[in-house]
């Protein structure tokens, strides 16, 4: 038979899932795939959780690690498990142990589950059926874009990606979709049970003041223009596309430099790939002081995106954040964010560049001003009024916090 939330086309936002009587809900959040250098993840974990305490509920974060360890944090309580390291992946773990899990989570007694990872851990989802426990899958990533970077064939990544999308929507009381964009593979799939919540940034961590011409002057030598790509160095991000970017407007005589701040299994091969190409690249790898990273966003004329499967995009709000347009892969989520405040590009070098010089053709204080207004439509608070609302746990407010800047938050559905 037919579950009923995989039979339609169209991808309405259900009813709120009724909540206990007891005012705060201890919401256990399990995530895979984090690293101590992960970079969008770790934030939303981090912020969302924050805001659900902040809201008077109990978050519970369940991520793996290198050993056992268990804390109270701003973001609530934190446990980290043992977890294998993924092959490949720069550093990426996973929980492993379903039996050990699943005594902790019932020891737990979560009233809501948050699940993101809808791979490995797409169990939960069942133990959560079988517990009686309304359970939410947030969608990080876009599957098609996963398989596509892993070079799968067009067509079996399609048919691959719809059967996992069928199984999380089969799952869940809910999937979170953080865009439009990243909705429309269940949308494919006819899941009636997607709900729309962005993400947000912190709009007094990145802010334009942070701009500094005497750090651009650093790291360009005296250079006009300075490009910045911040984003792990894994095939899924294509990092090499801002290499070929730079390569290209070289070639047309524009005098830019590039900064490369993160780093993967591709950062090897990068490097020497610049070498070999003679191209003005500095690398600096995983920046882990947030403060350091708003200041390089800030001072960058241009930040670029080429990631395929970003179904959010928070490094790029970021930059926005700090007043710096952004060229973005059209395969992504990112160009829904944008609205005039960047350039949307194909996977080509040429593209890109492209895109870059459209925004510095551009006077530099009307695109900072628009890359600002674009992200003050971002803040936490929305965010997480959003994710609660998904959980049907929504307060009648939620409490500003700082990094929310001094811009009202929009409607619970956050901005569309």
């Amino acid at each position: 038979m037919n579950d009923p939330r995989t039979t339609a086309a169209a991808v309405p936002v259900p009813g709120p899932v009724p909540a206990p009587a007891r005012a705060g809900l201890r919401i256990v959040r399990l995530a895979n795939f984090v690293a101590p250098s992960s970079g969008g993840l770790r934030t939303a974990l981090r912020e969302l959780g924050a805001g659900y305490r902040a809201a008077g509920h109990d978050p519970v974060l369940i991520v793996p690690g290198t050993a056992h360890d268990d804390r109270s944090t701003a973001q609530g309580r934190v446990i980290t498990l043992p977890g294998a390291v993924v092959p490949g992946s720069g550093g990426y773990r996973v929980l492993t142990g379903r039996h050990r899990l699943a005594r902790l989570l019932e020891s737990l007694a979560p009233d809501r589950l948050e699940v993101s990872d809808r791979t490995t851990l797409r169990w939960t989802g069942a133990w959560a059926r079988h517990h009686r426990i309304p359970a939410v899958m947030v969608s990080h990533e876009s599957v098609d874009g996963v398989l596509d970077a892993w070079g799968l064939p067009a067509g079996l990544t399609r048919s691959a990606a719809d059967r996992l999308n069928r199984r999380t929507a089969w799952s869940y009381t809910r999937v979170v979709c953080t865009t439009e964009w990243a909705a429309r593979e269940f949308a494919r799939v006819g899941a009636r049970n997607v709900v729309r919540a962005p993400l947000g940034v912190d709009l007094d961590r990145c802010h334009p003041r942070l701009h500094d011409p005497a750090l651009h002057r650093e790291l360009t030598g005296g250079a006009p223009v300075l490009l910045a790509l911040c984003s792990r160095l894994h095939p899924e991000k294509r990092p090499e596309a801002a290499l070929d970017a730079l390569a290209r407007l070289r070639d047309r005589g524009v005098d830019a430099v590039l900064v490369v701040a993160g780093d993967g299994p591709l950062g090897g091969r990068l490097r020497r790939r610049a070498a070999e190409r003679r191209l003005p690249v500095r690398f600096t790898g995983y920046i882990g002081d947030p403060v350091e990273l708003a200041a390089l966003q800030a001072t960058a004329d241009v930040v670029l995106a080429p990631g395929p499967a970003e179904t959010f995009g928070l490094a790029a709000l970021e930059a926005l954040a700090c007043g710096t347009p952004v060229v973005a892969s059209s395969r992504s989520a990112v160009p829904e964010l944008l609205g005039d405040a960047g350039a949307v590009a194909d996977s080509s070098g040429d593209s890109f560049a492209d895109g870059v010089e459209l925004l510095l053709d551009r006077p530099a204080a009307e695109r900072r001003a628009a890359a600002r207004a674009r992200a003050e439509r971002y803040p936490w608070r929305a965010a997480v009024r959003a994710f609660l609302t998904a959980h049907g746990a929504a307060p009648a407010a939620v409490p500003a916090r700082a990094g929310d800047g001094d811009r009202p938050a929009s409607g619970s559905g956050g901005p569309r």
